[in-house]
């Protein structure tokens, strides 16, 4: 049985393992983690009966596990994933785009190739894509943004990298191997916050998007073992100053003996004076402190886009956790769902999004969607 305290489930979509959800108008955006499963297109008007409309597949040795859908247009990753068949080319990474202005018949209008293993995570607004792709010359992800105006035509904007990645350009790493890479980035305003892996974060002033100036940044990854995965801006100001959720994800750590005793979290960062950002308070779910846990037991993700005082967040093993953090130094959890496993395998939840009515999507990382609501 499922276990739960604060929520309820609305409706359950038996599908491919996914790596995000996204909800666009009456229709929700799957991107998988496995091929041949790529992209599924979901009608959730009823979300207590949603039903597949689109499918799209991809070729083994790739994935399309990150989707975005805005503006009649679908954007989504090709990134080299696990080992296509002997002798089978899957192709380069990169982007897909697609005219989504039939949801039921999604058409391609271009795949915007690009290096290495491809794309990884992006934000995208209807018009300008904000990417994580592996370019020539540098070594790891760096910060890249494309615009989407002419969608069949895709014209890069501007880029920034953490100096030490333009390995052509004669710069050299302080990091080992692709440790410090562009994860995530997200957009507000003239600013873009962005995860870099064992980077931690950085905020970007991109009021002039050909020119991506540095404003600050922040790296606790050593001491901590684990990866930066994303920064979320908050909203709106708590008692008159600015807060940033940064999740770190529980995956890949620098240090495997001090991993299993620390499993990932988030922390609050107070960012009022955005040039000086300041961890002030941190959470954990209750119980996976002090004992030893496998990877993907801690911290995965909160919703991008955190308007209110309660924030869902994908928690790995520990399903959906809704946090407050009307306190930012003592944020406390006020709901939570842990799905039961429909794989075989440990529950993964891998992503989490909020729609206009409310409505909670999480989508498992081995199978199956959730619609639930906060009750």
């Amino acid at each position: 049985m499922a276990e739960a305290a604060g929520v309820r489930e609305v409706g359950w979509l038996d599908c491919a393992g996914g790596g995000q959800v996204v909800v666009d108008g009456a229709y929700a955006y799957i991107g998988h983690i496995d091929a041949p499963n790529g992209t599924t297109i979901v009608d959730v008007e009823d979300p207590k009966r949603p039903r597949i409309v689109a499918e799209i597949s991809i070729p083994h040795g790739l994935h399309s596990h990150k989707v975005r859908a805005q503006n009649g247009i679908m954007v989504v990753n090709r990134e080299h994933h696990g080992k296509p068949p002997e002798g089978m080319n899957p192709g380069r990474g990169g982007l897909v785009i697609y005219d989504i202005t039939n949801p039921r018949v999604p058409r391609q209008l271009r795949h915007w190739e690009c290096d290495g293993n491809g794309v990884h995570r992006f934000t995208f607004d209807g018009r300008y894509a904000y990417i994580s792709p592996q370019i020539e010359g540098f070594v790891g992800n760096i910060v890249m943004i494309l615009d989407l105006k002419d969608p069949s035509n895709p014209e890069e904007v501007g880029r920034w990298w953490m100096p030490g990645q333009w390995m052509a350009g004669g710069e050299t790493p302080s990091w080992k191997g692709h440790a410090h890479r562009c994860h995530h980035p997200i957009r507000r305003g003239d600013r873009l916050y962005t995860s870099y892996w064992h980077g931690g974060f950085v905020i970007l002033d991109i009021s002039d998007m050909s020119k991506p100036r540095f404003v600050s940044g922040l790296d606790w990854s050593p001491p901590f073992p684990w990866p930066t995965h994303s920064a979320v801006p908050v909203e709106r100001p708590i008692n008159g100053r600015r807060y940033m959720l940064v999740a770190d994800e529980d995956v890949m750590p620098l240090d495997v003996a001090l991993a299993p005793q620390m499993s990932a979290f988030i922390w609050m960062v107070d960012i009022t004076d955005e040039t000086r950002p300041v961890p002030v308070g941190s959470f954990q779910v209750e119980g996976v402190e002090g004992k030893e846990n496998p990877q993907m037991t801690g911290c995965h993700q909160p919703v991008e886009t955190i308007e209110g005082d309660e924030v869902p967040a994908a928690w790995f093993s520990q399903g959906l956790r809704i946090l407050d953090i009307r306190n930012p130094h003592a944020i406390r959890e006020v709901a939570h769902y842990i799905p039961d496993s429909k794989s075989g395998k440990r529950v993964c939840s891998n992503d989490v999004y909020v729609d206009k009515r409310g409505l909670i999507y999480l989508i498992d990382r081995w199978r199956g969607l959730h619609i639930l609501e906060h009750v």
